[in-house]
């Protein structure tokens, strides 16, 4: 079979649509806003991401899909400007208060969507883009397709590989089967069908979370399962009863996961 003539495009969606975990729409993000931005704020993924970036100082930047500012807060000394691109109204406050404590300036916030019209929110071509973890969207081509139209020198994309961030033990422990979808190496083909040869590099991260309380670690893991049914939360909560650990007053998973994210990046040239 010649894999190159498959219409990698519809295998992503085909794949999509068997996903266990849903895409969340801005009120479904707006919920989970803090609790992703204080984890998001922890994880090594932003020191590994920036150090496969080498950003510029002269680059101006878009960052679609920008939560609280993962990447658009550590950026902000690094490059000339950023603008961060998101639909969630609490994402957008989270990251207004970051600017404000941090006195940070050079990020202008805007209220969008893939799906709108980037001119008419007045986006600009920038010198580099990005779709770090938000590619949510059931036609990457149309969006990378998008997201190149506003880089005149350099695209940067990420994804899951494998169950990335899912735990499938606590998935499969509340009674649920479990599909992650598609992950970066339909990617890597639906880019190279477009003539684009990207760059590949993965960053890795221990995840080894500790929680004060038991049901601090209900509330952290129910976003893998959600919207939850009371079986299913009786059922989860059986089996972090018998599988959490406690040690030094904190309580955690045993047997730690490596969670991996796939980063795509190509030149405009």
């Amino acid at each position: 079979m010649d894999v190159s003539s498959l219409d990698w495009n519809g295998i992503w969606r085909e794949i999509q649509e068997k996903r266990t975990i849903r895409p969340k729409d801005s009120r479904g993000w707006d919920r989970r806003a803090p609790s992703f931005a204080r984890h998001a704020g922890k994880s090594d993924y932003i020191g590994q991401f920036l150090q496969i970036m080498q950003p510029e100082r002269h680059w101006r930047v878009l960052d679609v899909g920008s939560a609280a500012g993962t990447l658009a807060v550590p950026l902000a000394g690094r490059v000339t400007t950023i603008t961060a691109m998101d639909p969630s109204s609490v994402m957008r406050s989270l990251l207004e208060e970051r600017c404000r404590q941090e006195g940070i300036s050079s990020i202008r916030i805007v209220n969008g969507r893939w799906e709108d019209d980037w001119e008419e929110l007045g986006i600009e071509v920038h010198d580099v883009a990005i779709a770090s973890r938000s590619l949510l969207i059931e036609d990457p081509r149309w969006a990378i397709e998008k997201l190149s139209r506003y880089a005149s020198q350099r695209v940067y994309v990420s994804t899951i590989v494998k169950d990335g961030p899912f735990d499938r033990r606590l998935i499969e422990a509340a009674g649920r089967s479990f599909h992650p979808g598609a992950d970066y190496i339909y990617l890597v083909n639906i880019l190279y069908q477009m003539g684009i040869l990207a760059h590949v590099a993965f960053t890795v991260h221990e995840e080894n979370r500790t929680y004060r309380t038991f049901e601090e670690a209900v509330e952290a893991m129910r976003w893998m399962v959600d919207p939850m049914t009371s079986e299913e939360e009786a059922l989860l909560r059986n089996y972090l009863s018998r599988t959490l650990v406690a040690t030094d007053g904190y309580w955690h998973l045993p047997c730690p996961r490596k969670v991996r994210w796939a980063v795509l990046w190509w030149d405009k040239a």
